[in-house]
């Protein structure tokens, strides 16, 4: 199945030139016009990846990309913009775009670290295919799904994103801010003590006592560990 790119752009040369490069290069394209058509296209389509323009009319880039991370979307997000001001490309950084493209811009380069980007993807998604299995858990990062003795456990969708997390890097220390940037790259309003919320959350889960957790572990003025000497598969 060919890897699916959503061009969300205004310019109909600009779209058109795109979109023609990117399927002649093996591509599935889906293009979007104008800001209100990018949520429901990418919703329909879900895309690996979005070249995204800034200034569109309806909803601008930024708005765009603050709703999908706001909706937990991780699809990789290439801006392509004219505006080239250092503050512009630091805003759309700190939104969670992945890279900033400046108009005008070389076919060739965009075309290139478009390729980059989708090796990253390819990677992420054959790590997400793998099942981890340890301890009395089988755990599905790409579907999201947690078995403990083969029945399904239920966590909220931010626990169970800290679930994962932390069994594909066990026997780590991570500090509450460490595990903030490292799912959510700092976009979350919450305190860094909620994460002890979601902790309390998967060891009522996980633990045979919870009280006494064995698996995930606090470490005192440091944070936490997943401890897991179990092979994954």
């Amino acid at each position: 199945m060919n890897e699916k790119i959503l061009v969300v752009e205004d310019d109909r040369a600009i779209a058109a030139g795109l979109v023609h490069n990117l399927e002649y290069e093996k591509y599935e394209v889906r293009h979007a016009s104008h800001g209100q058509a990018a949520i429901p296209v990418y919703e329909e389509f879900q895309p690996d990846l979005i070249i995204l323009d800034v200034m569109l009319p309806g909803k601008s880039g930024f708005d765009i990309l603050k709703e999908l991370r706001q909706k937990g979307s991780d699809v990789h997000v290439i801006i392509l913009s004219a505006r080239t001001n250092e503050s512009d490309k630091v805003e759309g950084l700190k939104l969670g775009a992945d890279d900033y493209v400046s108009k005008p811009f070389s076919l060739r380069e965009l075309l290139a670290r478009i390729e980059a980007a989708m090796r990253r993807i390819r990677t992420r998604k054959a790590d997400d295919s793998k099942v981890i299995r340890c301890h009395d858990l089988e755990i599905y990062p790409l579907e999201k799904n947690i078995f403990k003795n083969g029945t399904p456990i239920k966590l909220t969708p931010k626990a169970t994103e800290l679930l994962i997390f932390f069994a594909k890097h066990p026997n780590r220390i991570y500090s509450r801010e460490d595990l903030i940037t490292n799912l959510w790259c700092g976009e979350y309003e919450g305190t860094a003590r909620t994460i002890d919320n979601f902790v309390l959350q998967i060891r009522g889960q996980i633990e045979e006592n919870p009280g006494k957790p064995q698996i995930l572990e606090t470490v005192h003025g440091m944070g936490y560990r997943f401890l897991r000497s179990d092979h994954s598969t």
